[in-house]
């Protein structure tokens, strides 16, 4: 789809604990300009879904990458954070991630483009759209998207950090809160909702996804127990890690060992914190993304949308 297997390397620990990274040009640099680009490729789709249909005339493919570009802005947090960066405010830790990008929606990018790429799902439902049309989150999750050979539901939750114990901590944190039977009543309403709504391009849209009608049965049941047996859960935390700074080809042995205890340490720190109520029933798939900067991957995202947003001016 994508084609991120291009500039992405995948290792896979086991079915349930994927790692992924970008490795060096033959300069020895950073792939930054790579990874950049395949991540902006998801956008339009990542935006509209298949809400406005499968097929964009190619006199309108320019029109629609700039109206997707300028949908992300209109996320508060996202907001906040680009006029940081254009007013060259420097340090975006943390902290200023957890009260301005809560959601994280470059997170949600990358999370879209690897499940896409590389776990073979379509989008059931796109939030941006929604919130776009109707200015606030259809849903809390950071991505509905689903598997039709295996009929599953992949509810999605990313985060983006510096410090990666905080992006999982963070990841717990939202299994607590949203995967609970409140909130899976009230949030499979309002998913549910939307996607009998779509009308407009309809027949594209059931093309795609095949069975309407058993996806808003599943997000209607109440019988949770046997609804999470169809549901896994794609957790992603895209963080800084300084083996980058410390190599320049990913073929080095070190590199590799490095890396490799790395995500083996990230990955137990995980479980043992890993304390729902229903963790025997959750099938989560935990995704691991270092990246050489995270506050540079956000800066580069950002002054790309940005001129994307203004190609028509």
């Amino acid at each position: 789809m994508f084609k991120s297997d291009e500039v992405i390397a995948e290792v896979k620990l086991h079915d349930s604990v994927y790692a992924y990274f970008v490795g060096y040009d033959i300069d020895k640099k950073y792939r930054w300009k790579d990874l950049t680009n395949v991540i902006i490729n998801v956008l339009p789709e990542f935006a509209y879904g298949f809400h406005t249909g499968t097929n964009t005339d190619n006199s309108k493919l320019i029109a629609k990458v700039i109206d997707a570009a300028k949908s992300l802005y209109k996320i508060e947090g996202f907001l906040k954070v680009s006029q940081m960066i254009q007013k060259g405010q420097k340090g975006l830790d943390d902290e200023i991630e957890d009260k301005y990008l809560k959601r994280g929606e470059f997170g949600e990018l990358i999370l879209h483009l690897l499940l896409r790429d590389r776990f073979n799902t379509i989008p059931l439902i796109s939030k941006i759209y929604f919130k776009d049309s109707i200015g606030h989150t259809v849903h809390g999750f950071d991505c509905v998207h689903i598997e039709k050979e295996s009929k599953t539901l992949w509810l999605g939750e990313s985060k983006l950090y510096i410090n990666p114990m905080r992006g999982l901590s963070a990841l717990i944190k939202d299994l607590d809160e949203h995967f609970n039977c409140k909130f899976l009543e009230d949030e499979f309403s309002l998913i549910s909702k939307k996607v009998h709504g779509i009308g407009e391009y309809s027949d594209q849209y059931d093309e795609l996804i095949e069975d309407r009608n058993y996806w808003i049965n599943l997000l209607n049941s109440s019988n949770y127990k046997n609804t999470l047996t169809k549901i896994k859960i794609p957790l992603i935390c895209t963080y800084s890690s300084n083996i980058f700074q410390k190599y320049n080809d990913e073929e080095d042995s070190s590199f590799k060992e490095e890396y490799n205890n790395e995500i083996n340490e990230l990955q137990e720190y995980f479980y043992k914190k890993l304390n729902h109520k229903w963790k025997d029933k959750l099938k989560i798939i935990l995704i691991l993304f270092p990246v050489m900067d995270k506050n540079e991957l956000v800066k580069k995202l950002h002054e790309k949308i940005t001129y994307l947003q203004k190609l028509n001016d």
